[in-house]
C-alpha cells in the first residue's frame, strides 16, 4: 500500500473513502445498470467458467458480478466503497449463499491487491475504475497491480473516460501539479488519458491490445462523456 500519498484533491488520499460512492442513491443507480455488453460478448470465449478465475475490480453495485455468479465463474469482486460491497454481497448471496458471497466480494482498493497472489486471474474486469485515481502514483500502482495478478496471456477488459469529456458542458478544470487529473465529474477529480496514451500506459506493463481501442461519445444531461474501450492481453516481454 502506498500510504497517504496526497495531491491537490482536497482531503482525499488513496485510502480515504469517497462519500459520493457511499450514497444509497448512487449505489442503487449503478446497481440498476444492465451488465456490460462487451463483457457479455467476451464471457462465452471462456469455455470452462468454473476453471476461469475472474476479478471484478470496482464492482460497484454488482451489475457485472451477478452475471459472473450466475454463469458459474470462479470470481472475486473488490470495491473501495463499503456500501457498494454490501449491496453486491446481497445480490450474489441468492446464487452462491451469504457465506460464500462475503468471502468472494470484499472491500479493497485498485492500487492494493495484495490479498491476491501474482498470477491469480485469467480475466480482470475493470470498467470505469482506473480513472478514479486521485494522482499519478495511485494510477501507476493500480495498473502495476492489475498486471501482477493477471496470468500470462490473461485478459483485461477496461473502459476509461478521456479528456474529451465534458459532462457538465462547462469544461474540465486541470488539477495543478497532477498531469491528467481534472475536476468536472460528480464523483470528484478524475484521471483522464486519451486512448493512445492509455494504450501506451498498458504497454509499459506488458498489456497488449487484443483489438484497437476505440472511443464512445455519450450524452449527459448538459454535456457528454467520452470513454476509451479497450481489451488487453498480458504478454510481458521475457
Amino acid at each position: 500500500m502506498l500510504g497517504t500519498v496526497m495531491s491537490e484533491v482536497g482531503s482525499y488520499s488513496m485510502i480515504d473513502p469517497n462519500p459520493f460512492w457511499e450514497d444509497p442513491e448512487i449505489v442503487e443507480r449503478f446497481a440498476g445498470r444492465p451488465p456490460d455488453d462487451r463483457l457479455l460478448e467476451l464471457l462465452p470465449s471462456f469455455h470452462e467458467p468454473r476453471r476461469t478465475r475472474v476479478l471484478d475490480l470496482g464492482c460497484a453495485g454488482g451489475r457485472n458480478t451477478i452475471v459472473l455468479a450466475e454463469r458459474g465463474f470462479d470470481f472475486s469482486a473488490v470495491d473501495a466503497s463499503q456500501a457498494m460491497v454490501e449491496h453486491t454481497i446481497r445480490r450474489v448471496s441468492g446464487i452462491i449463499g451469504s457465506e460464500e458471497a462475503a468471502r468472494r466480494v470484499t472491500h479493497g482498493f485498485m492500487h492494493d491487491l495484495q490479498a491476491f497472489p501474482a498470477d491469480s486471474f485469467d480475466l480482470v474486469v475493470a470498467l470505469g475504475i482506473y480513472h478514479s485515481a486521485s494522482c499519478q502514483a495511485e494510477w501507476d500502482k493500480a495498473l502495476d497491480e492489475t498486471a501482477r495478478v493477471l496470468v500470462t496471456e490473461g485478459t483485461l477488459l477496461t473502459a476509461n473516460f478521456t479528456p474529451q469529456s465534458d459532462p457538465t458542458g462547462t469544461g474540465l478544470l486541470p488539477v495543478t501539479g497532477e498531469p491528467h487529473l481534472y475536476r468536472g465529474f460528480d464523483a470528484g477529480p478524475t484521471y483522464l488519458l486519451h486512448a493512445s496514451e492509455l494504450d501506451a500506459e498498458m504497454a509499459r506493463r506488458g498489456l497488449r491490445p487484443v483489438r484497437d481501442t476505440y472511443t464512445v461519445d455519450t450524452a449527459t444531461d448538459s454535456g457528454h462523456r467520452v470513454t476509451a474501450n479497450s481489451l488487453f492481453r498480458n504478454q510481458p516481454v521475457v
